[in-house]
């Protein structure tokens, strides 16, 4: 079948997709539909498989509604809500950072026809939402121009994100950290510089039909487990869906990560990630990669039109900009690949995949290809697709994934108590060390550099946090991180300083 065809035949399905999962819509390109009533949407979320949303009990407000209108502050009205409120956003545009430091706090837009609550950074602000409460609900809200972080939370458990409309927000578009027991669902992200959505070093997630394109990475679940990533649309990336181990971090596992029944389709964008972060390796052209992650299950996606590969299973030592961490198992272990639709890819692989392709004596370029260590791995039906290096993969005896329904746990996971100092290591861990890795180059430079800088000061470090000054022309300028209070500053400046 010529390629033509195999693109229509994709348009038909991604047609089908859209119409079921946003209803009906003006493209494919289109913000994400509201749900339900505009001061509470939780009673529509019935689209997740098993109900997840209802598991997440906190997602319901039962206390007062706070409205704010624009030229009023969304960041005044958190200060005012006490647990159970809801924060209601009506449509206009707010330019703020906005900080949610308490548990089971709704910040929900209103979308009036086309109109909607937009963040605008401006190109000048980092992060549009961070939130270290339990229990919080971020929705229906368009976020834009901000250069860190869309939606960023930190040690918040039992969080609902969804049904938000996230453009060119800079680093990192919705990025849980250090979270037990959330979901993202419906949600629309494009232009993101590293991930669109980043789970990071968190447990029992559920990721499901959201649409990422135009992206670095659509979504990517990294040193995190319990995962599963379901009904997505994921196309026009350089890398659509990932499983990682990132060395240097303090959570060192990755495993049970299911990705099922996801369209991955023709992610050949152009990588523009930080020049020398791992992402930036992510090689165009690629639908799912797992590198280093345990026991990840990939069944019955359609992945089609990737220009490099279908799926990369991949060592530490067989990708880019990666330094070993010895606490870390470099190996993926326990891959199994189920049935998947696969169709045109692998038709303008990258060198490595072609000298592969060599020594394998073939012309095809791969739907899947295995790359350096790993044991314990299997795949369905090997004959009935195009393969590299997984020669001694077994057959697998699972057939399919339908006994889990869902990682989201029967009860709301207890929620976090965090000490000041707690805080300091909390926001470490979760906001600096996305960009500034222990011994690895990401988006700024390792935490061994800036302990060696600063260096029994830790009142520079938390002077630079709030007004930041461009030092070194090899990293891009960090964005202001004023809206932390001033003893959060000096905490997390005397955390990087001891941290090991």
């Amino acid at each position: 079948m010529k390629k033509s065809a195999l693109v229509s035949i994709a348009l038909v399905a991604l047609a089908a997709w859209v119409g079921y999962t946003y209803g009906t819509r003006s493209g494919s390109h289109a913000p994400p539909t509201a749900a339900g009533s505009t001061t509470d949407t939780l009673a529509s979320a019935k689209h997740t498989a098993g109900s997840a949303a209802a598991l997440l009990k906190p997602g319901v407000s039962t206390g007062q509604v706070i409205v704010v209108k624009p030229g009023e502050s969304i960041q005044d009205a958190v200060r005012k809500a006490q647990p159970g409120d809801t924060v209601q956003v009506m449509p206009g545009n707010y330019s703020e950072t906005v900080y949610i430091d308490k548990d089971n706090i709704a910040l929900v837009g209103v979308i009036h026809g086309g109109d909607w609550p937009t963040l605008d950074g401006q190109g000048k602000r980092n992060d549009a939402v961070l939130y270290s409460g339990n229990g919080i609900r971020v929705e229906n809200l368009k976020i834009t121009n901000y250069k860190g972080n869309a939606i960023m939370g930190q040690a918040g458990n039992n969080f609902v994100v969804r049904h938000n409309w996230i453009v060119n927000s800079g680093v990192y578009g919705i990025f849980p950290e250090f979270a037990q027991n959330g979901l993202i669902e419906y949600n629309t992200l494009t232009g993101i510089e590293d991930a669109a959505i980043y789970v990071g070093m968190s447990d029992n997630i559920h990721v499901a039909h959201n649409e990422v394109h135009g992206n670095v990475a659509g979504i990517e679940s990294e040193n995190s487990r319990h995962v599963i990533i379901e009904h997505n649309l994921a196309y026009d990336n350089a890398g659509g869906i990932l499983t990682f181990i990132t060395p240097g971090l303090p959570i060192k596992t990755a495993f049970d990560v299911i990705i099922r029944n996801n369209f991955v389709v023709a992610n050949n964008h152009k990588n523009f990630g930080a020049p020398g972060s791992i992402v930036s390796g992510v090689p165009s052209g690629t639908g799912i990669i797992v590198m280093a992650a345990d026991d990840v299950i990939i069944e019955n996606n359609v992945i089609r039109d990737n220009k490099n590969a279908g799926i990369i299973v991949a060592d530490h030592k067989s990708f880019a900009n990666i330094t070993p961490d010895p606490e870390s198992d470099p190996s993926p272990d326990r891959v199994q690949v189920l049935p998947n639709l696969f169709a045109d890819n692998g038709y303008e692989p990258i060198k490595d995949i072609q000298a592969l392709m060599l020594a394998g004596l073939t012309r095809q370029g791969p739907d899947l290809v295995a790359v350096g260590s790993g044991s314990g791995s299997c795949v369905t039906n090997r004959d009935a697709i195009k393969w590299l290096g997984v020669s001694t993969w077994t057959a697998c005896q699972r057939t399919s994934t339908s006994d889990v329904v869902t990682y989201l746990l029967d009860q709301p996971a207890p929620p976090r108590v965090l000490s000041a100092q707690d805080r300091g290591k909390l926001v470490y861990s979760s906001v600096c060390a996305g960009c500034h890795a222990y011994n690895v180059r990401m988006i700024g430079p390792p935490t061994q550099i800036l302990q060696a800088m600063y260096a029994g000061n830790p009142q520079g470090i938390a002077d630079y946090i709030a007004k930041p000054v461009r030092k070194r022309e090899d990293f891009p300028p960090m964005p202001s991180q004023a809206h932390l209070s001033p003893d959060l500053r000096l905490a997390v400046a005397q955390y990087m300083l001891t941290v090991k």
